[in-house]
């Protein structure tokens, strides 16, 4: 049988880009990405407003990792403009650090600790809990109940729907708490956002021969039309299986995008409104692309429960489910499931970058194992497959 394409790619976020052109470029495939998008680069996706302004459509997107391997890959297809992510919080009318560190204690309570100090004092005010089992446990127990409710409890309620008691402690537990005066929201050592913007960055990537494009286009109709080799899925793995378990509950978002006739808007990047407002946070932009220009553009964030899907929702019964999705795509003969939506995990950019690099490596690794076998085909044929599964950080860090 003669296929038109080697590999049919479902979305065409970091997951689906990078393996399209790990295949195309890398391994001489030829790749069919498809979208229902009207463009590429996921949520990751940047564009001008009508003012000039560089703006992020889906909310802002800052690339950090520790992986060099990872950096190395995209420092292929841009350069790179150094950013150190920084959050304040409005708390009862102050802007204070977040994440929690000596100057948010400091301010909040009155107090002058010292970095010595202020570890003993977290320590008195903490609740103690266990074990650890909600979003609620893994902050009282590590800041006590006023800095809980004052910083935590508001945002997470407004963001997930669900008061922390209520989610998983994997929501609050990844948040730092430090008793140092260290304001960056990310410690990792490569820090940077592509110079020219994402979406640059994806148009790079995606500029070869082998690759060929699909834009507002249901991978449905394609699946129907095209002949191809291997599927690799990017999109939500309850819809795949046409909610045959019922449909994977997440959270949405809608954004509310602003041009101000000022020079800048806030005194940093990302303000977080806890307490106040229906919306979760408020961005600026040129913090995040060091763009010039005598105006600003904002964006607030209002969490939904439909639109989207953006965050999956940690609770035991929707993991359920979803092990019920995992079950049947692990029995799916040749169909890769990969990426946030598709193994239903909040993943940062660098994870599924991972992910996707993992994969494909698989894929290389097999094609010579079937060519040492004497078959005659450098296709890495097979069962489907979940990568990167919960419970697991999917980086070439471990690889």
């Amino acid at each position: 049988m003669n296929f038109a394409y080697d590999y049919l790619i479902v979305g065409a976020g970091f997951a689906g880009s990078v393996l399209a052109e790990r295949l195309a470029r890398g391994s001489g495939k030829s790749v069919l990405l498809c979208d229902r998008r009207n463009h590429i680069g996921g949520n990751a996706y940047d564009c001008l407003d009508q003012a000039g302004l560089l703006i992020h459509k889906y909310g802002p997107h800052i690339f950090h990792t520790n992986s060099k391997v990872i950096f190395d890959y995209l420092s292929q297809f841009t350069a790179w403009r150094k950013y150190e992510h920084r959050v304040l919080a409005s708390v009862d009318g102050n802007l204070l650090p977040i994440p929690v560190n000596l100057d948010t204690i400091n301010k909040f309570y009155g107090l002058a600790l010292t970095e010595d100090e202020a570890g003993d004092f977290l320590a008195s005010i903490a609740e103690v809990r266990d074990p650890i089992r909600t979003s609620e446990d893994a902050v009282v127990s590590r800041v006590g109940r006023k800095l809980y409710e004052k910083f935590f409890q508001g945002y997470t309620r407004k963001q997930w729907g669900l008061d922390p008691s209520e989610l998983d402690a994997q929501v609050t537990a990844r948040i730092p708490v430090r008793t140092n005066r260290d304001d960056r929201y990310f410690t990792d050592e490569f820090q940077f956002m592509p110079r020219h913007g994402f979406t640059r960055m994806f148009e790079n990537m995606l500029d070869h021969d082998g690759i060929a494009l699909a834009l507002n286009t249901d991978y449905r109709d394609v699946r129907r039309s095209v002949r191809f080799r291997e599927l690799i899925f990017t999109g939500p793995v309850d819809e795949f299986f046409d909610l045959r378990f019922g449909k994977l509950p997440y959270r949405s978002l809608q954004f509310k995008h602003e041009t101000r006739e000022v020079e800048w808007f806030q005194p940093t990047a990302v303000v977080n409104y806890p307490n106040d407002f229906s919306h979760t946070r408020i961005t600026e932009f040129k913090y995040l692309t060091g763009q010039r220009h005598r105006r600003t553009s904002i964006v607030y964030e209002y969490p939904r429960s439909t639109g989207d899907a953006y965050y999956p929702i940690p609770r035991p019964e929707n993991a359920a489910i979803y092990a019920k999705y995992r079950n049947l795509a692990q029995a799916m003969p040749n169909v890769h499931f990969v990426g946030r939506l598709a193994t239903y995990r909040y993943y940062n950019m660098d994870q599924v970058i991972g992910q996707a690099l993992t994969l494909y490596r698989n894929f290389v690794r097999e094609s010579k194992v079937q060519n040492s076998n004497g078959n005659g085909s450098d296709s890495a044929l097979g069962r489907g497959r979940m990568h990167g599964q919960p419970g697991r950080r999917s980086t070439l860090q471990s690889a």
